[in-house]
């Protein structure tokens, strides 16, 4: 009932895997409140913070704890009372901010209140010595006086040196106990600087564990993107063999089409001349005529017969070389079709093929 919250914020809450010391354990399955307390009766303070009915940080704050912020957003501090390391993830950075500096705060005063503390207990101390040191006077004043002097004579100094043994004591006691708090504080320092360096250490070695699942992660990733550049690249030589060979087909193409054209030109060359055949065969149909006509005028004309005969020699002579000519022409020009045609027939297979 003397608590009195003095900050408020909401967070998930981790503990420290009591097993490992490494790994981070959800204490909330969500964002709870995480609230700073006062204790007026006591003059201490603690971070409390509720999961429902369940009491997940229940800290009591010493001036020897550190609040360690680890990354933006998360922060953790070591309990040696509780035996643990609690851990606080928010939802920014202000947040975070903020109840570090509220830590930094409620540190100080309690560290203020353990020194009032202790000059509380040097006061009390001092006067139980002081009235320690006038309790033997009074009591030996009070024997002196009494009604039985004889008897003070003898008990007198003995209840004296009894009471001053006694006051050396509870003076040796008061610096035992002085000493005990101190070497108390010593040690809870101690346990939680070793609490302290144990969480950097157990968070140093999870963070090179850390580095080490990256590093391999990344130098899978490498040889993954390694092997994929060799495979691009053996598609790309691929791609440009493909293409070299494209570029000779189409010289080759380009070749074939010229000799098209060069056998077209011959062809119209040919036909051409196959043009003056028919007139040729014109000519000979009329000097077959004129030869009738010469052999019906030999039987008219017996005196011309010798001259006839001579221009019929020549002229049979011209005719036959002419039709060897024409014949060997015929031939020429049919062989030039033939190759003509299958020219285009393998012409057209190579495209049909390409």
């Amino acid at each position: 009932m003397g608590e009195q919250p003095i900050f408020t914020t909401r967070a998930h809450v981790f503990q420290i895997d009591p097993s490992t010391k490494k790994n981070w354990v959800p204490a909330s399955k969500q964002a709870v409140t995480v609230s700073y307390f006062y204790d007026v009766t006591r003059n201490s303070y603690r971070i409390i913070s509720v999961d429902g009915a369940k009491v997940i940080i229940n800290s009591t704050i010493t001036p020897n704890m550190t609040f360690t912020k680890t990354s933006q957003k998360f922060g953790q501090w070591a309990d040696s009372r509780a035996n643990t390391v609690f851990g606080l993830g928010f939802s920014s950075e202000q947040q975070l901010t903020k109840f570090a500096e509220k830590f930094q705060e409620v540190k100080e005063a309690a560290r203020l209140a353990r020194d009032k503390s202790q000059e509380k207990t040097e006061t009390s101390s001092n006067h139980s010595q002081e009235s320690g040191c006038e309790s033997p006077s009074s009591t030996q004043a009070s024997s002196v006086n009494g009604t039985d002097d004889e008897k003070a004579s003898h008990v007198g100094p003995a209840d004296t040196h009894l009471k001053s043994e006694n006051d050396k004591l509870k003076i040796a006691l008061t610096q035992s106990a002085a000493n005990v708090k101190k070497w108390e504080v010593e040690l809870q320092t101690l346990r939680e600087s070793n609490a302290r360096l144990t969480a950097a250490l157990q968070e140093s070695a999870a963070s090179v564990e850390q580095w080490k699942r990256q590093f391999s992660l990344c130098r899978e990733e490498n040889d993954r993107l390694r092997n994929k550049i060799d495979e691009l690249e053996e598609q790309c030589s691929e791609i440009n063999r493909e293409k070299e060979r494209n570029t000779q087909l189409k010289q080759r193409i380009e070749e074939l089409e010229s000799e098209v054209r060069e056998k077209e030109t011959e062809l119209n060359d040919l036909r051409k001349q196959s043009e003056i055949i028919p007139q040729l065969m014109s000519e000979c149909e009329y000097v077959s005529e004129k030869l009738e006509a010469a052999e019906r005028d030999n039987q008219n004309l017996e005196g011309k017969v010798r001259s006839l005969k001579t221009d019929i020699e020549e002229s049979k002579y011209r005719q036959r070389h002419l039709k060897v000519e024409l014949k060997s022409f015929l031939e020429v020009l049919d062989a030039k079709i033939d190759g003509l045609h299958d020219f285009r027939r393998g012409l057209s297979k190579l495209g049909t093929d390409s």
